[in-house]
This record gives structure tokens, C-alpha cells and sequence, in this order.
């Protein structure tokens, strides 16, 4: 991460992205002059090669053939130097586009208002993607869409507003400087926040932000902590987390559990509770959790219930507790008749995912972490999809930037259905794709034979297959998510445990409701549905084809 980005500091290159109307041309043909740098429209330069207007362009090749020439062009300017790109706003669209624009510059989004946009472009005939019976909707459309892309891939966001040109020009220098003067370490962290009210936090995301306690050290104001891990992450990394706490004056104890799902169990709980006892720790000592999904859930779940809930902090190690079961506040233990069944929604303060500690992660590990990445997509994200079809190797290789892009991606998508239905009443519920199936599966097993993310992976064909007997998956899309799986080389069928006992172990979901099983399946990929409405020779159908 750090050569990339130092050398995207060398190239002097600065990107404009944004809304159409943002003003991302006037901006950067006058940034461009104040800096002594070279401005570039990709719009313009689209139409000197091809010699034909953009809207001529879309007459006969649609948006699909515009936005392949968009982003051979933009590809082709990123290899130059000491330029100011302004980007159409579509561009950052593309999944490819995205982590090249962050490599080859320093990416600025222009952010305006849909009022403000729909006043500056409402009688431009030349945008062809606003030529429509309802323009001002197809605009906040476009936005809903872009806006997270655009905040995601940005390095400086700076509102337009309705300041003048020369002001926001001095403001976006002033920002500019600030970010050429961060060090390379604060620039490799991406902060992402989940939105709820009073009890918001922030997830910090980069490598080697284990060094970096200053994070973590505001939210423990009485300089006292528990880290509670496992006998597997504990000799890697508690000694030198503790250490640097302690170097800011925090007195740190430890507990320390053994390492497995099979030890997600009420014994584990009650040896937290007995240290904490035992050593007298009052409602104002935070938990921290330094592990992976087992030791998160259960950490949360004591930090809940211990003197009626204290402080909670997490630390996730793998790369499944990085991207999903660190956010959005469920922790719990498993029972017996099934997984994740003892609980409560309780926040952390704030999530601290180090992207270095996955150097240390075995790769069957990594693989199931992925296959909560690809749930992403399948549910809610189809760019995203796409992303991951065309970057897997690099993932699976541990690439820093990929496995960071992955991650921050995954979180941006589970705070904002967090920030929308905390307590799973709704939308929630979709980021159980592949669980009901997932979860009998490592129930009936034992827990720990199968890791949760092979569950999960082998119960999202399951669910796209049933899916597809539903008629809302093709052929072709079924097969697309079984590849996926297996370039992740992850399982895409699950064991042949027989159709009653699936059954029988599925009725024990925590999504049953008025006794019928709730399932998270797809009308199409990106488009994640909950029903209860499944024959039930259809679901027999799907448990005989996707076993073996």
C-alpha cells in the first residue's frame, strides 16, 4: 500500500469526479492553470477520437458501448503525469476504473446537491441520460446510485455549495495540501461510519493500525481494559497491543479463550464473567475483542450483559470478522439446537480492522471470509459483483490494495443497511443470503467441522438454485455465483445430510417466523428478497441437487 501510494503522490496527477453539473470541468481547466499542471476532459477527449458527439454516441452504441470507450480512454490518461482529469459521471461506475483512479492520483469529488445539480443541467439537452419524461428523478436516480462510489474512491470530498469558483478553488488547494502533508500511514486508513444516532461509530480500516492505539485510547478515558482473545491470535498480537496501551497509560488485563465455533458456548461466557469477577471490573472498563467472529460475538455478548452492559471495542483479525460480523452490533453464543440462538444487538464504540493481520491468516480462513465479501454483491451491490469476478486472484494473493478496496466495500454496504434496521425488523435480514442453509450445515456437522463462511458459501448456491426454480434466476446466473465460489475455492455444495434432517435443522433459524423459515434468495443478482413463500418440493429439489 505505501509504494502505490507514494508513487501516486509522484505522479502529480489530481482527478475530478462527480455529478454532471458538479463543475468539474470549470474547476479543473482553472485548478489546472493555478498549479501549472495539464487539464483533460475525458468527455472531450472521448469525442476527439471518435470524432462524433457523446449523445451521437449513445444513439447508436447505448450507455454499455459509451461506458466501454469511457474507460479505455480513462485508462489510457491515467498512464500520464502531472495532470487534472475530469472525469464523466459515470465513470466511476466501472470496477475497474475505481482502484486505477485511486493508484494514479489524488481523486477529488466535487459533491452538489440533486437542487443544485437539476438548476445547473435542467436545460443542458446534451446530457443524454436526462433525456426522459421525469429528468429531476432520473437525476436523484443517478446520484442515490453514484454518491457512495463517488465517497468511497475520493481522497478529498469538498461540497460546491453556492460559494464562488475562486473560494471553493482556495478551499480545494487548502484540502490538497492538507493531504499531501498527511503522513502515508494516515493515508492508507479509510473511515467509515455506521449511522445510529447517539450511539454511531467509526470503522477504521488499514494496515498496521494495531500501531496506531491513539484510535482506541479516547474511548478507554479511565486507562483500564480487558482484551479478551485466543490461544491462536493471543501469541501474535496481544503482547504488542498491550504494550503500546500501556505506553499511554492504560492498564490492560487479558483473557484468553481456546480457539473454534465449538467453543462459542456459555462455559466460554461464564470464564469471561468469572475474570472480570475476579478481578472487580466496573461498568466503565471496556472489552475488547482481538480475534475473529467467535471471539467478537462473544466478547459483545459479555461486554451486553456484564454489570447490564460495559464499553465494547473490536479488534477483528479475519478477514469474515473484518467485513462482517465486527459491524452492526449481534453478538452471541451458539446452543446446542443451534447456532447464534443466545444474544443481543449490542454496539461497539469503534471497529479497528488491520489489514496486516490477514498476513497471518491460514488461506482456508481467508477463503471463507470471501464468501461473505461475494454476499455483498449478490444481495445489493452488483458493481461490486462485477469487482470481485475481475479482481479474485488478487484477493485470494492477499493483494494489500484489493483486499482493502474488498473490505471497505463490504463495511460501507453492511453500515448502511445497519443504519437503516439495526435490530434485523426488515432490510437486515438480506445479509443472511446463504445462512439458513449455511447454519444447518454447521450444526449438522458440528460445530466446527465446517467453517461459517464454507456454510455460507455452499447454502448461496443452494439459495441461487432455489432461486432458479422460483424462475428468477437463469441458468447462466446460477452458474455465475457457483464459479465465483469456486475460483474463491470455497465448497458450492453441502453435505448430504438428507432433506428431512435439513429440514428439521432450518426450522431451528432464527428467521422462523409464525413456524415457517424465512429465506433470503434472489430475484436477480444484486437484488436480495425475503420470502416464506417456498414449495416445498421445490426446496426438496434444491437440498437433493446441492448435496453431496
Amino acid at each position: 500500500m505505501g509504494n502505490k501510494i507514494q508513487n501516486k503522490r509522484l505522479s502529480g496527477n489530481i482527478i475530478l469526479v462527480g455529478m454532471m453539473g458538479a463543475g468539474k470541468t470549470t474547476v479543473g481547466k482553472l485548478l489546472a492553470k493555478q498549479l501549472g499542471k495539464t487539464f483533460i476532459d475525458s468527455d472531450e477527449e472521448i469525442q476527439r477520437r471518435t470524432g462524433v458527439t457523446i449523445p451521437h454516441i449513445f444513439d447508436v452504441e447505448g450507455e454499455a458501448g459509451f461506458r466501454s470507450r469511457e474507460s479505455c480512454v480513462i485508462q489510457d490518461l491515467l498512464k500520464l503525469d502531472n495532470i487534472v482529469l475530469a472525469t464523466g459521471g459515470g465513470a466511476i461506475l466501472s470496477a475497474n476504473n475505481r482502484p486505477m483512479m485511486k493508484q494514479n492520483g489524488v481523486v477529488v469529488y466535487l459533491k452538489s446537491s440533486v437542487h443544485d445539480l437539476w438548476q445547473r443541467t435542467r436545460h443542458d439537452h446534451n446530457r443524454p441520460l436526462l433525456q426522459t419524461e421525469n429528468p429531476r428523478a432520473k437525476l436523484q436516480e443517478l446520484h442515490d446510485l453514484r454518491d457512495p462510489l463517488y465517497t468511497e474512491t475520493a481522497d478529498v470530498v469538498i461540497h460546491t455549495g453556492k460559494q464562488s469558483v475562486q473560494i471553493l478553488l482556495e478551499k480545494l488547494q487548502h484540502k490538497l495540501e492538507s493531504f499531501n502533508q498527511m503522513t502515508e500511514n494516515e493515508k492508507a486508513v479509510q473511515t467509515l461510519n455506521v449511522e445510529l444516532a447517539e450511539r454511531s461509530y467509526s470503522i477504521h480500516i488499514g494496515s498496521g493500525l494495531l500501531d496506531n492505539v491513539e484510535l482506541l485510547v479516547s474511548h478507554i478515558p479511565h486507562k483500564r481494559a480487558v482484551i479478551v482473545s485466543n490461544t491462536t491470535v493471543a501469541p501474535l498480537y496481544l503482547q504488542g497491543l498491550s504494550e503500546k496501551l500501556g505506553s499511554k497509560g492504560v492498564q490492560v488485563q487479558s483473557i484468553i479463550l481456546p480457539d473454534g465455533e465449538q467453543y462459542k458456548n456459555s462455559e466460554s461466557l461464564n470464564s469471561i464473567y468469572d475474570a472480570l469477577l475476579s478481578a472487580r471490573n466496573e461498568r466503565s472498563t471496556p472489552l475488547i475483542a482481538l480475534g475473529g467472529g467467535v471471539i467478537g460475538d462473544i466478547t459483545g455478548y459479555a461486554a451486553a450483559t456484564y454489570l447490564r452492559g460495559v464499553p465494547f471495542i473490536q479488534i477483528p483479525t479475519t478477514l469474515l470478522s473484518q467485513v462482517d460480523s465486527s459491524v452492526g452490533g449481534k453478538t452471541g453464543i451458539n446452543h446446542p439446537l443451534g447456532k447464534n440462538m443466545i444474544g443481543a444487538f449490542y454496539q461497539p464504540l469503534v471497529v479497528l480492522a488491520d489489514t496486516a493481520t490477514l498476513n497471518t491468516l491460514p488461506d482456508n480462513e481467508l477463503r471463507a471470509g470471501i464468501a461473505e465479501v461475494i454476499k455483498y454483491g449478490l444481495i445489493r451491490d452488483l458493481p461490486f459483483l462485477e469487482w470481485l469476478e475481475a479482481n479474485m486472484e488478487k484477493l485470494l494473493a492477499r493483494d494489500t490494495d484489493a483486499l482493502q478496496y474488498a473490505i471497505a466495500h463490504s463495511c460501507r454496504n453492511k453500515a448502511e443497511v445497519v443504519g437503516a434496521d439495526e435490530r434485523e425488523s426488515g432490510e437486515r435480514a438480506l445479509l443472511n443470503l446463504g445462512h439458513t442453509f449455511g447454519h444447518a450445515i454447521e450444526n449438522g456437522m458440528g460445530y466446527g467441522v465446517w467453517l461459517h463462511g464454507e456454510g455460507v458459501a455452499a447454502g448461496t448456491v443452494m439459495a441461487a438454485d432455489l432461486s432458479q426454480r422460483l424462475d428468477w434466476l437463469n441458468t447462466e446466473d446460477v452458474l455465475r455465483v457457483r464459479r465465483l465460489f469456486e475460483r474463491a475455492g470455497l465448497p458450492v455444495t453441502g453435505p448430504r445430510l438428507g432433506a428431512e434432517k435439513y429440514l428439521q435443522l432450518m426450522g431451528l433459524d432464527k428467521k422462523v417466523e409464525d413456524g415457517k423459515i424465512r429465506f433470503i434468495l434472489l430475484k436477480s443478482l444484486g437484488n436480495a428478497v425475503i420470502t416464506s413463500d417456498v414449495p416445498k418440493p421445490l426446496l426438496e429439489q434444491t437440498l437433493e441437487a446441492c448435496s453431496a
